[in-house]
């Protein structure tokens, strides 16, 4: 029998869209919050104009967890622990390969999730913020997917080795700036992503194993998907700015002193980041310039 707290989205009549990530958002289970995140997805999408759209989300109304919600939803394991504390293992022994996997599997786990608080949190946004930030969460539940379903070829599941939160950090500390979020979530922290992938794909080709190739060809699927994921941070942190009379570089300096956001070191993706959306001049700023 399913827990309350796992019930899918579908199964919560009389709820707007918003109201179902908040609950699918709170789901400790893995693979149920990745089916729920589906649904979702798939619910929005059966919505045949704009005003059937806003009336199944309701944007403008104000959300507020159920006392003792867990957020995130997550569940016993992996443990927690600082980022330094999290070993490093070769790619070239299994469990080395496996203890990888683990850690981007984590990263796309916890995606879902700020993608899900991104839509429940913040309200009175355009429609398309809303509709954005679901087709992320499905496609990150995606990626969750394929990762899991790779590890476990190899004999391990997602909880078996520990991880750190920095990204749900970044996500409390922005809980009451939307501004701050999508400069600092989607922009900063995720777009790492696009600068580490080609990276990591270059020592898996050097493994060279059918189970470490698998690895580089769900890595391509989640680097061309998070190119639009970062794009779409980039689209509304410039939008809010543009809404407060605010210089999007000159704020985001600011943001980040705020809210102390890793200095990001080179190498750059600039390719990547140029689809996603960077200008020259911000990336001149992440190199200092």
């Amino acid at each position: 029998m399913q827990r309350p707290d796992d019930r899918p989205p579908s199964d919560m009549p009389g709820t707007s869209l918003r109201e179902r990530a908040l609950h699918t958002l709170c789901i400790p289970d893995p693979g149920h919050k990745a089916q729920a995140a589906l649904v979702l997805w798939a619910a929005l999408g059966a919505c045949a104009d704009a005003d059937r759209c806003l009336d199944a989300l309701r944007p403008n109304d104000p959300l507020n967890p159920a006392p003792g919600a867990p957020l995130p939803g997550r569940p016993d394991r992996p443990a927690l622990v600082p980022p330094m504390d999290v070993p490093h293992r070769s790619p070239f022994t299994t469990d080395g390969l496996a203890a990888l996997l683990h850690a981007v599997c984590h990263i796309e786990f916890n995606a879902i999730n700020l993608a899900l608080d991104a839509v429940w949190r913040f309200a009175g946004m355009p429609l398309d913020f809303y509709r954005d930030w679901l087709r992320v969460a499905a496609e990150e539940a995606t990626h969750f997917d394929l990762l899991h379903t790779h590890l476990q070829s190899l004999g391990f599941h997602y909880g078996d080795f520990p991880a750190h939160d920095g990204l749900w950090e970044m996500c409390v500390k922005t809980q009451h700036d939307i501004t701050a979020r999508m400069a600092l979530v989607p922009r900063t922290l995720e777009a790492r992503g696009l600068d580490a992938t080609p990276l990591i794909q270059a020592r898996l080709r050097k493994v060279n194993t059918p189970a470490a190739l698998r690895t580089v060809e769900i890595l391509d699927v989640i680097l061309r998907d998070e190119i639009g994921h970062v794009a779409i941070g980039n689209r509304w942190y410039g939008w809010l700015c543009a809404q407060q009379g605010l210089d999007p570089l000159a704020h985001y300096r600011v943001l980040s002193r705020t809210h102390n956001a890793p200095r990001l070191k080179p190498p750059f993706n600039d390719a990547a980041r140029r689809e996603a959306g960077f200008s020259q001049q911000e990336l001149d700023y992440l190199l200092g310039d």
